[in-house]
Parts: C-alpha cells; sequence; structure tokens
C-alpha cells in the first residue's frame, strides 16, 4: 500500500511527503524529481523545449512504474490528475490525499521560483486560477482534501495519519 499525494504546485506535497514518509517507516519519492532523473533535465527545461504533451507522456510512464511500489509515499506532479490512467494506477495500491491551498497562498509560495513552467508567464496569478479552476474537478475526486493555507508541515502530516488510519 503507497499514500499518494496530489494537488496544485506549491500546495506541500513535497515537504508533506518526506516528513509523512518518515513518520510512518515508508519510502518517500516524487514524481517529478524522476522524471528529471529519467530525462536528465529540469521539468522546466522538459516544457520549454518538448512541450507539455511530452511532459505528461513522461509522467504517466513514471506513474506506471511509481504505481507498482509498496510502502511508498508518493508525492506526483500537480497536473498528474489530469490523466484518468494516472489517477486508475495510483489508486490500485494507494491512498490519495488530495492538498489544496488558496491562489493567493499558491502565488506567495511558487512565486520566486524560476522551477514551475506554468508560471513562466506575465500574470502568474492569473495563471493560477484558471488552472485551478480547469482542475477543480479531477482534484474533487478525491473525497479526503487538505488545505494547507493556514497549517503547518506537521498539522497537514498529523491530518494524514488520522485519515490513513480510518482507510487501514
Amino acid at each position: 500500500m503507497n499514500i499518494v499525494l496530489t494537488g496544485f504546485m506549491a500546495t506541500g506535497k513535497t515537504v508533506v511527503g518526506k516528513l509523512l514518509a518518515e513518520k510512518i517507516g515508508f519510502q518517500y519519492i516524487g514524481t517529478d524529481e524522476l522524471i528529471e532523473k529519467q530525462t536528465n533535465m529540469k521539468i522546466s527545461e522538459i516544457f520549454a523545449v518538448y512541450g507539455e504533451p511530452y511532459f505528461r507522456d513522461i509522467e504517466t510512464e513514471i506513474v506506471r512504474k511509481v504505481s507498482e511500489f509498496d510502502n511508498y509515499v508518493i508525492a506526483t506532479g500537480g497536473g498528474v490528475v489530469l490523466r484518468k490512467e494516472n489517477m486508475d494506477l495510483l489508486e490500485k495500491n494507494g491512498i490519495i490525499i488530495n492538498l489544496t491551498a488558496s491562489p493567493d497562498k499558491i502565488y506567495e509560495r511558487a512565486k520566486n521560483s524560476n522551477e514551475r513552467p506554468l508560471l513562466n508567464i506575465p500574470d502568474p496569478k492569473s495563471e493560477i486560477i484558471r488552472l485551478l479552476n480547469m482542475r477543480e474537478p479531477y482534484y474533487k475526486r478525491y473525497n479526503f482534501r487538505i488545505n494547507t493555507d493556514n497549517l503547518s508541515v506537521e498539522e497537514v502530516v498529523n491530518e494524514c495519519l488520522k485519515y490513513i488510519e480510518k482507510k487501514l
């Protein structure tokens, strides 16, 4: 069984995932990090050179691999939910937890990063709102969501632990 963290960029998937894995004795893995390792390119470079469809194909390839793992906390890229195939694979052996945050909090957390290719545009805040609205039906598919706006990493992890206990 795996724990799979989904959610928009800058909602805390990586930091929460690492601490959660430590607390429950699981390994941690991030799909974006695996993509960068496999391609030997940063996500932003993949988007710039090959475009988003190419990135999404690699992402699905990585999801196929990690969905076969066991006893992992898997932090997914923000758009992994866009392909039903990805989520079907992850759900087979995973408890899905969706982390959310407000557009303002996401912008605040992500604004100083050049590693967010979807935000390297003149009006990133509007793009955050547009993408959140477009992805909301995909994120809403999961019953358990945690808004990370006003919670510490520890508090988010504790909420995850409570949910995982109920599911096991």
